[in-house]
C-alpha cells in the first residue's frame, strides 16, 4: 500500500472474544489509505488463525508475528516500526470504530492541515448502557483551532489514553515495558507537540467499562503505574516552560492511583496497604506549589492519601460501598 493516512495497530489479543467485533469495525471504514496491522505474539490468547484469515480477506491488513510472548507495550513498538501510514491509531481488541470514523479523522486532518496529535472523542458501553467517555468535556470545550500543550494545559487532565487520538508516526514515542504503558507514551506525545486538533465527535466505544487489557511484558504488575507517572514527571522536570501543566498532571495521577486502588480485584487485598503508601509517597513527591485539591468527596480522598491515612481510607470507602449498595434497593 502507498503512503497510507492512517495505520492501525493491533495486537491480537482475544482474551474477551471480541477481536472479530473490533476487526469487522475496521475493514467496514471506507477510507482508501488504511493500512491495519495485525500484531501476534506467542501468547496463548494471540490467535494468530483469525489474524490470518483477516490477512487473505482484505488487503489492507498485514499480519506481523512476533517470536515470543512480549506485551501489548512491544507488540504496539513492533507494529509502529512496520507501520507506513502518516499517522498511527493504537486499538485493543475491545474496541469498536464508529461508522464513518476514520474518514472524519481524515476530513479533519484535510482541515487542520498536518498535526502532531489529534484527539477525538470516545464512549462506553457496559451492562448494555453507553456513556460519554472520561474526557468529553474537556474536549468540549477547546474549539476548532490548532493549539499547543500550553493553550490548554487542562487536556493533561484526561485519562492517558492511547486509543482516543492519532499521533503523528514521526516521532512517536515508544511504549515502556510493564502494565499502563501507555501513560508516559500519551504524555510525551502531547507535551512534545507543536500542534494538536480536536475532532469533536465519538471515533471508539470500549465495550466494558474498566480496560483489563493484555497484561505487560513478563514480571509487571499494577505497581508499574508508579513508575509510569514518574516518567511523565520527569519529562516535566526537564522543561521547565510546562510549568502550567503540572497542576492537571498532578491531579490526573492522583486520580488514576485512587482509581486503580478502588477498583475491585485490581490490587489485591495483601498489597493494598504498599500501594497506598506508595501512592502517598508520590502525591508527596510531586505535589505542585499551590496546589488546590478537587472539590467535594473527592477533596477527602485526597487528603486521606496526602495523609497517609489507610485505615482512614478504607472506612470511607466501605462507608461508599454501602450508600451505594442502600441507593441500589431503592
Amino acid at each position: 500500500m502507498h503512503n497510507p493516512l492512517i495505520s492501525v495497530v493491533l495486537p491480537v489479543h482475544d482474551r474477551h472474544q471480541q477481536l472479530t467485533d473490533c476487526l469487522d469495525s475496521l475493514l467496514a471504514q471506507s477510507l482508501p489509505g488504511l493500512e491495519v496491522i495485525l500484531v501476534v505474539d506467542r501468547s496463548p490468547e494471540s490467535p494468530e488463525r483469525v489474524a490470518a484469515a483477516y490477512e487473505l480477506r482484505d488487503p489492507r491488513v498485514r499480519m506481523l508475528r512476533l517470536n515470543a510472548a512480549v506485551g501489548i507495550g512491544r507488540s504496539r513498538n513492533a507494529g509502529a516500526a512496520h507501520a507506513t501510514g502518516e499517522y498511527l491509531l493504537f486499538l485493543d481488541s475491545d474496541h469498536l470504530l464508529d461508522p464513518g470514523a476514520l474518514t472524519a479523522m481524515a476530513d479533519r486532518l484535510a482541515g487542520t492541515g498536518p498535526v502532531d496529535v489529534l484527539l477525538f472523542g470516545h464512549s462506553r458501553e457496559h451492562g448494555g448502557k453507553v456513556w460519554p467517555g472520561g474526557s468529553a468535556q474537556l474536549l468540549a470545550g477547546v474549539g476548532s483551532g490548532v493549539f499547543g500543550p500550553l493553550d490548554h494545559p487542562e487536556l493533561l487532565g484526561a485519562p492517558p489514553l492511547v486509543w482516543d487520538r492519532l499521533l503523528r508516526r514521526a516521532g512517536a514515542p515508544e511504549f515502556p515495558d510493564g502494565r499502563y504503558e501507555e501513560v508516559p507514551v500519551v504524555h510525551r506525545a502531547m507535551l512534545a507537540a507543536e500542534r494538536i486538533a480536536v475532532l469533536d465527535r465519538d471515533c471508539v466505544r470500549i465495550r466494558r467499562r474498566h480496560t483489563l487489557h493484555p497484561a505487560g511484558s513478563p514480571g509487571s504488575s499494577h505497581f508499574d503505574l508508579f513508575e509510569q507517572y514518574r516518567s511523565s514527571f520527569e519529562l516535566l522536570d526537564d522543561r521547565r516552560e510546562l510549568a502550567p501543566v503540572r497542576p492537571y498532571l498532578f491531579t490526573r495521577m492522583v486520580r488514576h492511583l485512587l482509581f486503580v486502588l478502588e477498583l475491585a480485584g485490581c490490587v489485591p487485598r495483601a498489597e493494598r496497604p504498599q500501594f497506598f503508601h506508595r501512592a502517598t509517597e508520590y502525591y508527596r513527591a510531586f505535589l505542585p506549589e499551590g496546589y488546590r485539591r478537587p472539590d467535594g468527596r473527592e477533596s477527602v480522598k485526597f487528603s486521606l492519601l496526602a495523609s497517609g491515612a489507610y485505615p482512614a481510607f478504607e472506612v470511607a470507602k466501605l462507608g461508599q460501598i454501602a450508600r451505594t449498595a442502600v441507593a441500589g434497593r431503592r
